[in-house]
C-alpha cells in the first residue's frame, strides 16, 4: 500500500472517530419547548460539559440559515441547555440542527418548530391540535420493584402520538417516576430525569412537537407528596432544567403558569408545592392548591378572553369519587372553586387531568350554568388499571377507558363564532377508543 493510501485511511479513521465522539456527546433531545409569536425555546442534553448551539431556517427560505447563541452545559443543570431562538416571524415553520462543540449532530428524524400565528384583528382564529396525557414510566430493573415490569415494553405510544401530527403536547404530570433510590438525593433525581428523557422512542416526538408540562407527585417527590417534601427545591430545579415552559417555576409560585395558543388559553396548576395534608392546630388547613394559587387562578380565568380555557392539574377535579388524591377528598375547596367560576360567569372552562391510570370524561352541571368537563387521560406507559370499586356519578356513560395505555388528541376548529373541540382518545397503537365534540356555544352560562 502506498503512502497516499495510508494517509487516506488515517484521515478517514480520524474523521469517523471525530464524528463518533460528537455523537457520544448527545444524551437526549433536542426538544422543542414553548412557542411564542417571535420566539421559541429549544432544549438539548449532553453527556458531559460541552458547548451547544442551534442553526435554523425558515422552511419557505431554506437557503438563509441563522445561528442561535451558544451555551456550555454544566453538571449543575444536568448538562442541559435551554436556548431561546429569538426575533423570529409569526406564523412560520422552521427547520433546525443541533451543534455540539461546533460539530453538527446527525439526527435521524425531523427537527422542526413553529411560531404562533398573528391572527387577532386580521382573520378567524387558526385551527390547531394538541395531544395530552400523563404517567410516563420507564423500566430500569436494577431500581424497580421486583416482579412484573410496571412500564410498557416495547414503547409504541410516542410513535402513535407523532403520527397524529399535533402542534403541541400538554404533559399532565407523573412525567417521570422517581424511585425509592432516587428521591432522597440530587444525583438520584437527576439520574431519573436523564434516564427517562433518553428513551429512544421519545426522541422524534421531542424534536418536532412543542412541549408544555406540569408535574404531579412522582416527579415532584415521593408518592402523594405535599409541601413538606424536603427536596422539593431540588426537584423544582430539575423540572426547570428538563422542561422549557414559557415561565420557569419559582419557590413563590411553584410550577404554575399560563400560555396561549390561537383562541385557547392553558392554565397550568401546581397541586404539590402548596398542598397541606394535615391540619396543625390553627396554623394550617388542608388544601391542594392553596389560597394564593386559587386566587391567582380565578383572577387569571376571569381576565382571559380565550374561547376555551383549559385547566391542567395532576389529579381528577370533577369526579365525585373521594378516592386517592381526587379533588373530591376536599369537597369544600372543590366546590368553592366551582362556585367562583360560576359567580364570575367565566366561560369555556375545561379541565385536563391525569394520575389515575385509567381515562374517563366527567361533567359537572351547576344550576343555570354550562357543563364543566374534566378529561382524565392516563396512562402513557405506566401500569394501566381501572377505577375498581369507585363510583363516579359524574362520568359520561361510555367514556371509561381502563386497563389500556392511551392518550387524547384535541382538535380546535371552526370559524370564530362556530368554534368547537373535537376530542378523541387513542390506544398505544393509535387506534380510536372514544370521541366526542363540544361547541363553544355550549360552554356559556344559560341566559
Amino acid at each position: 500500500m502506498n503512502i497516499k493510501a495510508h494517509l487516506y485511511i488515517i484521515t478517514l479513521l480520524l474523521f469517523t472517530s471525530s464524528l463518533f465522539s460528537q455523537e457520544q456527546l448527545l444524551q437526549s433531545g433536542p426538544m422543542v419547548g414553548y412557542s411564542a409569536y417571535r420566539e421559541v425555546g429549544l432544549w438539548v442534553q449532553t453527556t458531559k460539559s460541552a458547548t451547544v448551539h442551534f442553526e435554523y431556517y425558515d422552511l419557505d427560505s431554506p437557503s438563509k440559515v441563522y445561528q442561535s447563541d451558544k451555551l456550555t452545559t454544566a453538571k449543575s443543570e444536568g448538562f442541559t441547555a435551554k436556548i431561546p431562538i429569538e426575533f423570529l416571524e409569526p406564523g412560520k415553520k422552521y427547520g433546525y440542527s443541533v451543534f455540539i462543540n461546533g460539530k453538527k449532530i446527525e439526527i435521524g428524524h425531523k427537527l422542526q418548530f413553529q411560531t404562533k400565528e398573528l391572527w387577532q384583528w386580521r382573520k378567524n382564529p387558526p385551527d390547531f391540535s394538541f395531544v395530552s396525557g400523563s404517567c410516563f414510566y420507564v423500566n430500569e430493573p436494577v431500581y424497580d420493584r421486583p416482579g412484573t415490569p410496571y412500564g410498557d415494553e416495547p414503547i409504541t405510544i410516542f410513535n402513535s402520538i407523532l403520527s397524529k401530527s399535533p402542534d403541541f403536547m400538554v404533559w399532565l404530570g407523573d412525567n417521570t417516576y422517581l424511585r425509592e433510590a432516587d428521591w432522597d438525593s440530587r444525583s438520584g433525581i437527576y439520574h431519573r430525569y436523564t434516564h427517562d428523557r433518553s428513551v429512544k422512542e421519545l426522541q422524534p416526538l421531542l424534536g418536532s412537537v412543542h412541549h408544555y408540562a406540569i408535574w404531579d407527585d412522582h416527579e415532584y417527590g415521593i408518592n402523594d407528596a405535599s409541601r413538606t417534601y424536603q427536596l422539593k427545591d431540588v426537584t423544582l430545579k430539575a423540572f426547570n432544567d428538563f422542561w422549557f415552559n414559557p415561565i420557569p417555576g419559582t419557590p413563590e409560585r411553584g410550577i404554575s403558569h399560563t400560555f396561549q395558543w390561537s383562541d385557547a388559553e392553558f392554565f397550568m396548576l401546581d397541586n404539590r408545592w402548596f398542598k397541606v395534608e394535615k391540619e396543625m392546630n390553627d396554623s394550617s388547613y388542608k388544601t391542594i392548591l392553596g389560597k394564593e394559587q386559587i386566587d391567582w387562578f380565578i383572577e387569571s380565568l376571569s381576565q382571559s378572553l380565550a374561547t376555551f380555557k383549559f385547566v391542567a392539574i395532576g389529579g381528577q377535579f370533577i369526579s365525585n369519587s373521594a378516592a386517592y388524591e381526587n379533588y373530591a377528598v376536599l369537597p369544600v375547596e372543590r366546590q368553592m372553586i366551582i362556585d367562583r367560576i360560576v359567580e364570575n360567569g367565566i366561560t369555556g372552562v375545561i379541565f385536563l387531568t391525569g394520575d389515575r391510570h385509567f381515562s374517563e370524561v366527567s361533567v359537572e352541571k351547576p344550576e343555570g350554568f354550562y357543563p364543566i368537563y374534566d378529561f382524565t387521560i392516563s396512562p402513557f406507559t405506566s401500569g394501566a388499571g381501572g377505577p375498581r370499586t369507585e363510583t363516579n356519578t359524574k362520568r359520561i356513560a361510555g367514556s371509561l377507558i381502563e386497563r389500556t395505555r392511551n392518550f387524547a388528541k384535541f382538535n380546535i376548529v371552526g370559524e370564530k363564532k362556530e368554534r368547537k373541540i373535537q376530542v378523541e382518545y387513542f390506544n398505544a397503537k393509535g387506534e380510536s377508543l372514544y370521541k366526542m365534540e363540544i361547541k363553544a356555544e355550549e360552554l356559556k352560562p344559560v341566559k
